[in-house]
C-alpha cells in the first residue's frame, strides 16, 4: 500500500512564511518548544503579524483598516465556529478568546498614532496587549504570559514595521538627526523586563527580540549562532 504524505495547504503556508521569512531565527528556536506546540506557535505568530503590520504598515492608513475591519469580523466569527482565513486552520478549533482580540483591534489601530513618550507607547498597546496574554494561556502550557513582556516585543514589532514613525516624540527631539530609531530601540532594551514569567514561546520571541535590539536593528535577523544562544538564555530565564 502507498503511503501518502498529507496535503499541504498552500494558502496558510504562504502567511507562516511570510512570519519565517521576517524570523529565521525560528528555524533554530523552535527547538525548545514542545512538537506538539509548534504549529500553533507558529499560526499564533503569523496572526499577529498580520494584525500589527496592518495597523501600522505603510504610509497610508486606509488599507491596514479595512483589513483590521475584517479581522475584526474574521476573529468574532471564530467564536461561531465559522473561519475564512487560512490561519483559522490552526487556530479557530482552539478554545481561546478570540472575541476579545477582535475587542482589542481598535486600540491597536489607534497605536498608530505617535506617542508622546515611552509610558505612552506602552499605555497604547496595552490593551492589545491584554487580549494577547488572554490568548496564549488558552494556547500554551506554562506559566501565564506576563503583560510587561508582551507589550515589549509589541514595542519591538512596532518599531520593525513603522522604523522612525513609531519613535515617541520626546525621543524625537534629543536624538540627533538620523538617530531617533535607534535611540528608540535603546530606550526599549533599557526597559526590557524579565521573560521568565511567560509561555515558552513569548519567551523565546522576548529573547529575539531582545537581541536585535542589541545588535542595534530590530529587522537584521540574527546569525544562526546568535539567535540560538539567544533563544537558550530565553528558555533558562
Amino acid at each position: 500500500m502507498s503511503m501518502h504524505a498529507p496535503a499541504r495547504d498552500d494558502a496558510l503556508d504562504s502567511f507562516l512564511d511570510k512570519w519565517r521569512g521576517r524570523w529565521p531565527e525560528w528555524n533554530v528556536a523552535q527547538v525548545f518548544v514542545p512538537a506538539s506546540q509548534r504549529e500553533t506557535a507558529l499560526a499564533w505568530a503569523s496572526l499577529q503579524q498580520e494584525l500589527t503590520d496592518a495597523a501600522w504598515g505603510g504610509s497610508d492608513a486606509r488599507p491596514g483598516e479595512a483589513k483590521l475591519a475584517w479581522w475584526m469580523e474574521e476573529l468574532q466569527g471564530w467564536t461561531r465556529g465559522i473561519r475564512r482565513h487560512p490561519l483559522g486552520a490552526s487556530l479557530q478549533r482552539l478554545p481561546a478568546p478570540w472575541g476579545r482580540l477582535a475587542a482589542a483591534i481598535p486600540p491597536l489601530q489607534a497605536g498608530r498614532e505617535r506617542p508622546r513618550d515611552a509610558d505612552d507607547a506602552l499605555a497604547a498597546v496595552a490593551p492589545f496587549a491584554e487580549a494577547v496574554v488572554a490568548v496564549e494561556a488558552a494556547l500554551f502550557d506554562g506559566p501565564e504570559t506576563g503583560l510587561a513582556v508582551v507589550q515589549a516585543t509589541v514595542l519591538h514589532g512596532h518599531l520593525l514595521i513603522a522604523g522612525e514613525a513609531a519613535v515617541p516624540l520626546s525621543l524625537l527631539a534629543k536624538a540627533g538627526e538620523g538617530a531617533p530609531a535607534r535611540a528608540w530601540g535603546a530606550e526599549l532594551l533599557r526597559r526590557w523586563p524579565a521573560g521568565s514569567g511567560a509561555s515558552r514561546p513569548r519567551r523565546l520571541w522576548s529573547a529575539l527580540a531582545r537581541q536585535r535590539l542589541r545588535r542595534g536593528d530590530p529587522a537584521l535577523p540574527l546569525p544562526p549562532l546568535a539567535a540560538l544562544m539567544a533563544a537558550w538564555r530565553g528558555v533558562r530565564g
